[in-house]
């Protein structure tokens, strides 16, 4: 995983080629970048993620921002109870309590 300016890259190795390649992710629009070395991968990441906001800029359109912040979850009802309880037992919101336990986990 790699990550510039908010964007977070999932990154390979194509063992055939002898190359490292990159994807952005989280995003409608194709961020991707390659390099044969970590430092050639992390500037062509920087470079191509540099690039998408150039381009974005030109044509007067906001770059697409990677998270905001709100996802839905679709759960089971008795599942959604249980977290709703464990919650209230903890005297926070559901999104709190769901905050901390995310936060936790991925830790």
């Amino acid at each position: 995983m790699m990550e510039y300016k908010g964007y977070v890259a999932k990154v390979e190795f194509d063992d055939d080629a002898g190359v490292f390649h990159g994807e952005v992710l989280n995003l409608r629009d194709v961020i991707t970048f390659q390099g044969r070395t970590v430092a050639e991968l992390r500037k062509a990441f920087r470079d191509s993620v540099d690039d998408y906001v150039d381009f974005c800029a030109e044509r007067g359109e906001p770059p697409e921002k990677p998270y905001s912040g709100h996802f839905v979850v679709r759960v089971d009802p008795s599942l959604h109870k249980a977290i709703s309880t464990h919650a209230r037992l903890a005297d926070k919101s559901l999104n709190a309590w769901l905050q901390e336990v995310l936060r936790d986990r991925v830790r």
